[in-house]
């Protein structure tokens, strides 16, 4: 029979349906084995700096590539991440996460590969199809991959369950940095500077991890419930019974209130995660060494990773919009304090702002699964979600645009570097402020736009035609 069968083939719905007693907690470990490794992608910047000597292999000739041509390798990847959720999300729903993860773990390590081929040939074109192209797809897809699957295995933790996953693909460059650099010193030599050795391990590794994650998952069956947990009988009005199709939920207001909301909050981090290092040294000029400003850089990863946990957590507990008001209300009194903290010369408050800041930052990503389930329904969160990524995308370009060119506008008017960010600060808790309002407007998804019982897929509305 075909390994592809649509009845019950090796990747079927059918074949990775849970069987009664199957242990819920075995998915947070297959979700984790794919995150861990394409969190990798916060840590590609270590291979910049040995990139430009590929050629030179101690230092820079007239024919190794320079960090702008570099820089282009992670802006692929990020957009292909965004595209790939976006367009793959529908698919996802209807062939299973494990389907969707062998092919994450396919382009994901396989883009390494080819990425390696690129560096071994010094063919930049190579570089940017294999990690940019075809690791950017499996970024995207692996990212959304596991998503619905924990919520609907977690009917009764949604926020911590997919807070469990996506804190692996902030903490997953903690894993990498190091591992690269160790690999590359490993494998460098008269003749080599190590990175394309390093690549080839690397989408070796990750290949066969996110495999492992595959091979684990399971799917709970239909009418499947946690053992003594029943729906509250008072039901939540921001929590729906109901589903809404992926098609659909573009159609609603609440989609792009959620679009905007995470957009603003990750433009807002965003931004200030690019240019950490240099905005720490900058505002205590002199006071801080490279070195401490590492630290600086450490810090706000390992806050990014473990608000991704924490306050998805909490959301299970305060609810959803109210953990995304915490998150507007509180970033926006930070930001406003943080440019006094700077003048003060006070280390301790500007980092422990900027700390509780990135904590929210990760939070947004790992909250805004569960909020999509409470609004529209389990049964297509997962390509749902891939859609609203694309705020991702879009804050990509928004943040750092604003940080920099605001920034270096101010240094051009003759503004000290110490005060150039003062500006930047205030504008970002601005922008928290709007999504503030564009949280407050969110409302339970109207009837219209419900799935039928009788036809599954289509609206009470579509139905009646």
């Amino acid at each position: 029979m075909s390994i592809a069968s649509k009845d019950n083939g090796f990747f079927s719905k059918e074949r990775i349906t849970a069987a009664p007693g199957f242990n819920r907690w075995m998915i947070p470990p297959a979700a984790l084995a794919v995150h861990l490794c394409i969190g990798q992608a916060y840590a590609f910047s270590v291979f910049n700096n040995p990139m430009t000597k590929l050629l030179g292999i101690t230092e820079s000739t007239a024919g190794d590539w320079d960090l702008p041509t570099l820089g282009w390798i992670f802006s692929l990847a990020i957009v292909f991440l965004g595209l790939s959720a976006a367009f793959a999300g529908k698919w996802l729903e209807e062939v299973g996460p494990r389907k969707a993860m062998f092919v994450a773990a396919c382009c994901f390590g396989g883009g390494f590969m080819v990425a390696a081929a690129g560096i071994s040939l010094h063919q930049i074109w190579l570089v940017y199809l294999g990690y940019g192209v075809l690791g950017g797809i499996g970024l995207g897809i692996g990212y959304v991959s596991p998503v619905s699957t924990l919520i609907k295995w977690f009917p009764d933790k949604r926020g911590m369950a997919t807070g469990m996953a996506i804190m692996g693909f902030g903490g997953g460059a903690f894993i990498a940095s190091p591992l690269s650099v160790s690999l590359m010193n490993y494998f460098k030599s008269p003749t080599s500077a190590g990175v394309a050795e390093t690549f080839v391990v690397l989408g070796t590794v990750y290949f066969i991890s996110m495999m492992i994650g595959a091979f684990a998952i399971r799917i709970p069956a239909a009418d499947w419930k946690p053992d003594g947990w029943t729906p509250p009988a008072t039901q939540n009005v921001m929590i729906s019974r109901n589903h809404v199709h992926i098609d659909q939920a573009i159609k609603t207001p609440q989609f792009w209130l959620l679009w905007w909301a995470l957009c603003l909050n990750v433009t807002a981090g965003i931004g200030v995660l690019g240019q950490a290092s240099v905005m720490i040294q900058e505002s205590f000029k002199g006071a801080i060494t490279p070195a401490a400003a590492a630290g600086f850089v450490g810090v706000l990863s390992l806050a990014n990773m473990l608000g991704r946990f924490f306050w998805s957590s909490v959301s299970d507990y305060i609810g959803r919009k109210n953990t995304y008001y915490t998150f507007f209300v509180l970033g926006a009194v930070l930001y406003f304090l943080v440019p006094g903290m700077g003048s003060a010369g006070n280390v301790a408050l500007f980092v422990l702002f900027y700390a509780i800041i990135m904590s929210m930052y990760g939070g947004g990503f790992s909250t805004v699964p569960a909020y999509l389930a409470d609004l529209f329904g389990t049964r297509y969160v997962g390509g749902i979600h891939g859609r609203l990524l694309t705020a991702w995308a879009a804050a990509g370009v928004f943040g750092p645009v604003l940080v920099n060119y605001i920034r270096q506008f101010q240094v051009d008017q003759g503004i000290p570097a110490a005060q150039s960010y003062t500006v930047t600060m205030y504008l970002m808790a601005g922008l928290l402020v709007i999504g503030f309002i564009c949280n407050m407007l969110v409302r339970p998804v109207a009837t219209r736009h419900h799935m039928s019982n009788e036809q599954p897929g289509m609206t009470p509305a579509m139905a009646a035609k």
